[in-house]
């Protein structure tokens, strides 16, 4: 296999379970919008599923790539007005504590103030320590959910945004949303790994 199929190869491999959830979700989006009709309970659990194994492989690269940078690279940022490597794993960590649950109808572990006071979180440790809880938080939190109580619109907004974006959105809808954000700060997290010259741990 020559470099550009292996590095189309790797591509396909890191976004495969990113591809399933979106599909879940059109594929759901569909029936709905050819029906008229709300989300079933059935094709609730069919997203709430999928977007639980996604949590789950952007659980293994955020904490990956938090252990691959060094604790000198966290206050590292490309530009000035733009989030270090602290801040953006500090953000997903936020995330998985009020963000991704509560789009699906779970509740936050802290207050958006709380929320906002971990943007100042500098320690690798300890910054490690919040990702992993964060994500644990936001898969006990949507594992618990019923899925026949996932089937109407929901008011999502964002954890650590004081002034609150409110959008209403039924549940593939928020989990697009949501997902979207969090692969959004993965593929910038990645950047910011290859400018440092590290190599993201899956693809060694």
């Amino acid at each position: 296999m020559g470099f550009l199929g292996h590095r189309l190869s790797l591509t396909n491999h890191r976004t495969i379970r990113t591809i399933f959830v979106l599909c879940a979700c059109v594929l759901v989006q569909s029936s709905i919008v050819a029906a008229q009709e709300m989300l079933t309970a059935e094709s609730a659990a069919v997203v709430k599923a999928s977007f639980l194994a996604d949590l789950e492989v952007m659980r293994e690269k955020f904490i990956g790539l938090a252990e691959a940078f060094p604790q000198d690279a966290y206050d590292w940022r490309p530009m000035d007005g733009t989030r270090s490597v602290a801040e953006v794993l500090i953000l997903i960590a936020a995330e998985g504590y009020g963000f991704a649950p509560r789009a699906l109808g779970g509740e936050a572990a802290m207050s958006p103030e709380e929320g906002q006071a971990l943007r100042s979180l500098t320690d690798k440790t300890e910054i490690i320590n919040h990702l992993r809880n964060g994500f644990a938080h936001a898969t006990q939190q949507i594992e618990a959910l019923d899925s026949a109580a996932l089937t109407g619109q929901r008011t999502v907004y964002s954890l650590l945004s004081l002034y609150v974006l409110r959008r209403e959105q039924n549940m593939s809808e928020a989990v697009l949303f949501v997902a979207g954000d969090m692969h959004e700060h993965l593929g910038q997290l990645i950047a910011y790994a290859r400018a440092n010259h590290i190599v993201p741990p899956w693809s060694r």
